[in-house]
């Protein structure tokens, strides 16, 4: 399959997003670099303007405006909202350029906690691309209860392995060494604090997250042991903390079942329990609230989520009790406890985000908030230590529109927006959200978010842009992002096609791929791309398709099977070689993907659905 970018150079809008575009067959990976992070570094810089062909000059002279203008609209969007804030009892984290640095009230200057050139292992080195830094970035920070240690995972830009280091935080008014690192660990991937001593975490090994560890601090050192081990290869273990710091939870997940261990952190034994054996199709997740369990379970009509209640003492299936369960049509997408509520982020099916306030005290009571028109991500803010459990602080946003923070009030029923900027929710841009519905070939409607700078009604055919993923039951990621935002302002429409494969439209648009192949979802992506046509929104000379990771699949398979319908296509890491991935048990993830794609060697149905539709194998010479 032929991955084309230069072939949109002759549309009327001579720009194309800066993707990193790779031909990737599972360890292979032939990679043309235009990162947006990288700010577009080619081979092509070291030749000079004597030795360039008219059509290398011609594609070195457009890379160069576009980095221009990539990073012109990065400074525009600069200072957008996040919640990399953390708030302590006596100090409120954050992060700057070297490190991590805290403030309190009576300090006009920041001081520093940890100095990322003093952590272990990014001396000396420099980068495979003309000497670059090594170097590290903060990715999440966790807060001790009574702040005193602060944990934090890192990221470097030439090693794919997260650090974690532990720093040991000075008392009020005492001075604070930033180089006094007290203990790293490799490979963590999720980490929360018990106990000021006793901290939880686990760790990636290979692809994999199959063990929790316990971290305690003594006076003498540190201690470390296991307190849990997946043996089967398809589940992901991780800890997470309740909203109230009351619970730690040890969650283990497959893509279709789930187990989750609890730990009550105000006991001294800190000993994990066990609330509902795995069971084949069972998935749920758990909050608490008040010595009682809030827990999220697919036990609902069709075997969607609903909300249910258990006593702490009692914590098993058995003891479970309906508290609230969605009208028809609306998935439940996330659930969070705020004081005496319970907030669901939900899915309407328009395709539109709301959020369902449903009052723990009074569950009939529930009650449903708007949200923006153009709302499609929201991420809600964990709380610092200090930080008062009756509200919640939530950002939303969309590919286009730079996030806006909100609090929501549930006892007032109120969503308040927070704004300090121009992107205020009131003085959003003119830009067009449609969302559409295009009908599959067994009838399914399949949605559609459509992004233009005018309706719909009033496109003439314009450069196309369409993102696809459709598998893992992923939602189609629609976080704001620089490169969409420049992209429809230089006349582009984007289009998000919400194949089966993915969960926006409930855990059965999920099953739907996993139970037909995944057909179903190659079937969707060409219906939407007939439908955009048919509505004169586009046409295939001036359409490209962009996808990453799994997404490729029914990307290579149209192309495959439809090559006339796009004129280039962007992918990110894809996957392409299906069959040959699932035919070798060797490989990382092969095991565990078998719930997704099947077992192709023991499964001879499995086999010839795979080889149906798996890009790499159903390559054919076009013209």
């Amino acid at each position: 399959m032929a991955v084309v970018v230069s072939s949109l150079l002759s549309s009327p809008v001579r720009l194309f997003t800066p993707f990193r575009v790779q031909l990737a067959v599972r360890g292979r990976i032939t990679c043309l670099r235009l990162s947006s992070q990288r700010r577009c570094t080619s081979d092509t810089s070291n030749l000079s303007d004597d030795h360039l062909s008219p059509g290398l000059q011609k594609y070195k002279d457009l890379q160069n405006y576009f980095k221009k203008r990539l990073k012109a609209a990065y400074r525009r969007f600069s200072s957008t909202q996040d919640h990399s804030v953390v708030c302590g009892h006596h100090h409120v984290y954050f992060i700057e350029g070297d490190g991590i640095y805290r403030m309190d009230k009576s300090r006009r200057d920041p001081e520093q906690v940890l100095n990322l050139e003093q952590v272990p292992g990014g001396e000396d080195k420099t980068g495979p691309e003309r000497g670059e830094r090594f170097h590290w970035a903060v990715q999440r920070i966790r807060l001790s209860p009574q702040e005193k240690h602060l944990a934090a995972t890192l990221k470097s830009n030439h090693r794919e392995e997260p650090r974690c280091v532990v720093v040991r935080l000075a008392r009020e008014k005492s001075p604070l060494d930033p180089s006094n690192i007290i203990l790293t660990l490799d490979n963590v991937f999720s980490f929360e604090w018990a106990t000021d001593e006793v901290m939880f975490y686990t760790s990636l090994e290979g692809l994999r997250c199959s063990r929790a560890f316990r971290l305690d601090m003594t006076l003498s050192g540190s201690r470390i042991t296991t307190v849990y081990e997946e043996n089967r290869p398809d589940v992901f273990v991780e800890v997470a903390l309740s909203r109230d710091r009351r619970i730690l939870s040890i969650n283990c997940n497959s893509r279709t079942s789930s187990e989750v261990l609890l730990i009550d952190t105000t006991k001294n034994s800190l000993v994990p329990h066990l609330i509902q054996p795995r069971q084949q199709d069972l998935l749920y997740h758990v909050e608490h609230w008040r010595g009682w369990l809030i827990i999220l379970a697919n036990t609902g009509l069709g075997q969607e989520y609903q909300v249910v209640q258990a006593p702490l003492s009692e914590p098993s299936m058995l003891s479970w009790v309906s508290l609230f369960t969605p009208g028809p049509g609306n998935v439940v997408k996330d659930m969070d406890i705020v004081g005496d509520y319970c907030m669901l982020v939900a899915r309407t099916p328009a395709n539109e985000l709301v959020l369902i306030v449903v009052p723990l005290m009074h569950p009939k009571k529930a009650y449903t908030l708007p949200l923006p028109s153009w709302a499609c991500a929201i991420e809600t803010k964990k709380p610092g230590l200090a930080d008062k459990l009756e509200a919640l602080e939530i950002l939303i946003s969309s590919p286009v529109h730079p996030p806006v923070p909100y609090c929501l009030y549930p006892e007032d029923g109120l969503l308040l927006s927070h704004s300090e900027d121009g992107f205020s929710p009131e003085n959003q841009d003119n830009n067009t959200i449609t969302r559409l519905q295009a009908c599959s070939q067994d009838g399914a409607l399949v949605p559609l978010t459509l992004f233009s700078a005018v309706p719909v009604e009033g496109l003439r055919p314009a450069p196309l842009l369409v993102h696809v993923y459709g598998a893992y039951g992923r939602d189609l990621c629609m976080d704001f992002c620089p490169e969409k935002r420049l992209l429809l302002e230089q006349g582009w429409v984007l289009a998000y096609c919400h194949v089966r494969g993915g969960a926006e439209q409930g855990l059965s648009w999920q099953r739907q791929a996993r139970e037909d192949g995944k057909e179903k979802g190659v079937e969707d992506l060409y219906t939407c791309l007939q439908h955009l046509f048919s509505l004169g929104v586009s046409s295939p000379s001036l359409t490209a398709l962009t996808a990453c990771s799994a997404g490729a699949v029914p990307v290579g398979a149209l192309c495959n099977r439809h090559p006339h319908m796009m004129r280039a296509v962007t992918l990110q890491a894809p996957f392409l070689d299906v069959l040959g991935t699932m035919e070798d048990p060797s490989l990382p993830l092969t095991m565990e993907d078998r719930e997704e794609w099947g077992d192709p060697v023991a499964n001879q149905k499995h086999r010839l659905s795979i080889a149906s539709y798996c890009p790499l194998h159903n390559i054919t010479p076009q013209v």
